[in-house]
């Protein structure tokens, strides 16, 4: 009997992603190499499902049959046996196909080759794996050339597995914007749509490294307004958007400011209704805010954006464990406790 969706979407509950580890080009290079022990601290930590990033791009050959590198399969192999040996549901990706955004009509073959050998390697595991085609389609991959690469995708898929529940991304880097955009084949039914959640960026990626001028100013505390002022940095400013955002952040009042939770509430009635005007299970598959917030913050962030969710029974996934939004302390070997509890706490934040 063909999954329901809905009840598939149910059973992901409480997740986490494990960045930084297989979607780094070779694992390791980001800080992260995932170990057996991860999986039971997870599922001890109260969560039911891993996501995977994984970039097969970089362990595939470039020529037909675009042939994955056997250790690299069989090291997502060990990935997807630790995760269900602990009970956990596993979604894999696939992860920074970066060439494919560049030329997408060049890389096309190439990426549904890669999904026909991750279908067929796959096609037995229990329905507890999930395949999501994607992560965050942008650049050159515009929201029509994911249509169709997308239609043609799952088309390969179900040549092979019929039964696999497929979690789809929308363009626009993830974003619920790319929710109206999105068009899964109407006989496609056993599939769930999932968006990422980083609102208000300048708050949640502040500081980032690998981030532009416009994320370089830190201090910047959640909800809006500020009690004081933050000076945004000299190359910030000079961005016209982020010079306006900056204004509103210091004047707006909570319902208004575009760091305020009602902008959060606004975001997720927009997902809410898209769902049910298509009839298709939602999943956060991302959210979270990077360490150089404070820790307050973050905890209040997470707690409002993961209630939000579950009020609306859309279940997600943290991003992510053990580097730079990470839950865990890896140094140390524990939870850092107030942003575990906002997620697994069962605390519930009243708007």
């Amino acid at each position: 009997m063909m999954p329901d969706p809905f009840l598939q979407a149910d059973k992901l509950g409480k997740g986490i992603n494990l960045g930084n580890a297989l979607e780094a080009p070779v694992e390791g290079q980001w800080g992260v190499t995932l170990q057996e022990s991860y999986f039971k601290i997870i599922k001890e930590g109260g969560f039911d499902t891993v996501r995977v990033p994984i970039k097969w791009s970089s362990h595939a050959a470039t020529e037909p049959p675009y042939t994955i590198e056997e250790a690299f399969a069989e090291r997502i192999d060990w990935v997807i046996d630790q995760a269900q040996s602990q009970g956990l549901n596993v979604v894999i990706n696939v992860h920074h196909y970066d060439e494919l955004f560049d030329s997408p009509e060049a890389h096309k073959d190439r990426f549904i080759g890669i999904w026909r050998q991750i279908a067929g390697r796959y096609k037995d595991r229990p329905l507890s794996l999930y395949f999501e085609p994607l992560n965050e389609p942008h650049g050159n991959l515009s929201w029509r050339a994911w249509n169709d690469l997308l239609a043609d995708t799952i088309a390969e898929i179900r040549m092979t597995d019929t039964r696999r529940t497929l979690i789809i991304g929308t363009s626009d880097w993830g974003g619920i914007r790319g929710l109206t955009s999105l068009s899964v084949p109407e006989e496609e039914k056993n599939a769930i749509v999932t968006f990422h959640y980083y609102d208000p960026y300048l708050y949640t990626h502040q500081g980032a490294e690998w981030g532009g001028p416009e994320v370089g100013t830190t201090g910047v505390t959640w909800p809006g307004p500020p009690d004081s002022q933050v000076t945004p940095a000299d190359a910030a400013i000079k961005i016209d958007w982020v010079k306006r955002w900056f204004e509103d952040y210091h004047s707006l009042s909570p319902d208004k400011n575009p760091a305020g939770p009602e902008q959060v509430v606004r975001d997720f009635d927009k997902a809410a209704a898209w769902a049910k005007e298509n009839d298709r299970p939602l999943w956060l598959g991302e959210f979270g805010a990077y360490s150089k917030s404070d820790m307050a913050s973050r905890v209040k962030w997470t707690e409002f954006v993961r209630s939000e969710a579950e009020k609306r029974n859309i279940p997600w996934a943290y991003w992510e464990f053990a580097a730079g939004f990470g839950v865990y302390d890896r140094q140390l070997g524990n939870w850092r406790t107030e942003l575990h509890k906002a997620l697994i706490g069962g605390v519930t934040v009243t708007e």
